[in-house]
C-alpha cells in the first residue's frame, strides 16, 4: 500500500471505492462516496493532503473473521439472469434483496476492507494518529453471511489486524442507526474490545439487536455496551445519551485507539430510518469521538464510514464534516456551500433541492445527564416526554453494563 505523508491525520481514498455498487434499485449507491470527496475538495477541504491509496486486502486478512466456505461463496457467486426473483433467505446471505450480487463483488469488497486496513496501518506504524477512510464501515457482515448491504466487515478485520499489531485495547464506538451486530459478534468474547454501539431501539428497527443486556460473554462480559433510543429521538436527546454513557465507558476501559463507525442514516431524512438528527448532531458526535480519543487514547482515531442513504442532501456534507474532523480543518455549519458541487448534483438528481449550507441550522445544545430524575422539566412537553425517555435508555444500558467496569451506575460523575 502507497504510505501517506508523515502528519497527525490521514485520509485513505481510492476511485476503486465506487466499484462498491448493488443495482441501480438499491439504496446504497457509491455516489454518497464520490459526492462527498467532491465536497471536500470543492471546499479546499483536501488542499495539500495526500490520500491514502489502499492495497486489496488478501485472504490472509479477510479469515481473520471470514470462514473459507463464505469467501469461495463470494468469490463464485454471479448476478442472476434478469427479472429472475431474489430469494429472501439464500445461501451465506448473498442474492437477497438487501445484498445482491453484482459484478466482481469479492474484488470491490476487498477494497473496503484494504481502505480500513490502509487506515489501521498508518496509525500503528505511527505515521499519523488519525486516519478515516469513508469507504468502509460496513460493520454488519458475518463470518459466514452476507447481511445489511455488507459483503467483508473490514472494520473487524481490521481491528483484528491491531490487535496483532501493537494494541491490545481497542475501543469500537459506533453511531449508525443500525446495531453494529457484526462488530459485537465478532468480539463478544474478547476482553481486549469494548464493542459500543448507539442505535434506534432494536424493537423498531432491524437488526433488532442491541439490547442492553447484550454486556459481552465469558472474558468479554462487561465488553458490550448498547445504548437504543426511540424513534424520533432528535440532536438534544441523542447527545444527552452519547455523553452519559460513552465517555465514562472509555474513561473505564481505557483503550489504546479508538476506532469509530460513522454511519450517518442517524438523520432525519434518511428514508431507512426514524431518528431525527440533523448534521449539525452528526458533526458533534464525530467532534466527540475525536475528543475522547484525545482524552484517552493519545489521539489516536480511526473513522470509517457506515449507513447513510441521503446520497446528496446528507451524506455528503455529514462525511465532509467528519474528514474536516479528522483533519482539524473544522468546517463552519453556515458555510455556503460551492456553486460548482450544486450543479454537480443536481445533474445527478434533478428533483432534489441540494443543500445551501454545511449544517441545519439545527440548536444541539443539550442537558447534560445528571444522574437518574435529576434534570428538572423545561415546561416543553414534547421534549421532557423525550427526555425522561432517553433518560430511561440510558439508565438501563448504565445498569447492565457499569457495574462490570467498575462504574457506579447512578453517578453523573462517571
Amino acid at each position: 500500500m502507497a504510505a501517506g505523508p508523515s502528519g497527525d491525520a490521514a485520509v485513505v481514498w481510492t476511485d476503486r471505492f465506487l466499484d462498491y455498487r448493488w443495482t441501480p434499485e438499491h439504496p446504497m449507491k457509491p455516489a454518497r462516496l464520490r459526492f462527498t470527496m467532491a465536497l471536500a475538495r470543492s471546499l479546499g477541504l483536501l488542499d495539500g493532503v495526500e490520500t491514502v491509496t489502499p492495497a486489496t486486502a488478501g485472504e490472509s486478512d479477510l479469515l481473520r473473521i471470514h470462514t473459507p466456505a463464505y469467501l469461495a461463496a463470494v468469490r463464485a457467486a454471479e448476478p442472476p439472469p434478469p427479472g429472475a426473483l431474489l430469494p429472501s433467505a439464500p445461501p451465506f446471505g448473498l442474492g437477497s434483496a438487501d445484498n445482491p450480487i453484482f459484478p466482481h463483488m469479492h474484488e470491490a469488497a476487498s477494497v473496503i476492507v484494504g481502505g480500513t486496513l490502509a487506515a489501521a496501518a498508518e496509525i500503528a506504524a505511527g505515521r499519523t494518529r488519525r486516519a478515516v477512510s469513508i469507504g468502509g464501515g460496513m460493520h454488519h457482515a458475518m463470518a459466514g453471511a452476507a447481511s445489511g448491504f455488507c459483503v467483508y466487515n473490514d472494520v473487524a478485520v481490521a481491528i483484528s489486524w491491531l490487535l496483532e499489531h501493537g494494541f491490545d485495547r481497542i475501543a469500537y464506538v459506533d453511531v449508525d442507526v443500525h446495531h453494529g451486530d457484526g462488530v459485537q459478534k465478532a468480539f463478544y468474547g474478547d476482553p481486549r474490545v469494548l464493542t459500543v454501539s448507539i442505535h434506534q431501539h432494536p424493537a423498531t428497527l432491524w437488526p433488532n439487536t442491541g439490547w442492553p443486556e447484550e454486556t459481552g460473554a465469558g472474558a468479554g462480559e462487561g465488553t458490550a455496551i448498547n445504548l437504543p433510543v426511540l424513534p424520533g429521538t432528535r440532536d438534544p436527546q441523542w447527545l444527552r445519551a452519547f455523553h452519559a454513557v460513552v465517555p465514562g465507558a472509555l474513561a473505564a476501559f481505557r483503550p489504546q485507539l479508538v476506532v469509530s463507525q460513522c454511519g450517518v442514516d442517524t438523520h432525519r431524512e434518511d428514508p431507512l430510518a426514524d431518528l431525527e438528527l440533523s448534521v449539525d448532531g452528526q458533526r458533534a458526535a464525530f467532534t466527540a469521538m475525536r475528543e475522547l480519543a484525545d482524552r484517552y487514547a493519545e489521539g489516536r482515531w480511526l473513522a470509517v464510514g457506515g449507513g447513510g442513504y441521503g446520497l446528496v442532501r446528507v451524506v455528503p456534507r455529514a462525511w465532509t464534516h467528519l474528514l474536516a474532523t479528522a483533519l482539524d480543518r473544522s468546517v463552519d455549519p453556515g458555510t455556503a456551500i460551492p456553486e460548482e458541487w450544486i450543479a454537480q448534483v443536481r445533474d445527478y438528481a434533478p428533483a432534489v433541492e441540494p443543500p445551501r449550507t454545511m449544517g441545519d441550522g439545527a440548536d444541539i445544545s443539550f442537558a447534560r445527564w445528571d444522574g437518574p430524575g435529576g434534570t428538572p422539566a423545561t415546561g416543553d412537553e414534547r421534549a421532557d416526554r423525550a427526555q425522561r425517555a432517553v433518560d430511561t435508555a440510558v439508565l438501563a444500558t448504565r445498569r447492565a453494563t457499569f457495574g462490570l467496569l467498575g462504574l457506579d451506575a447512578e453517578d453523573p460523575r462517571d
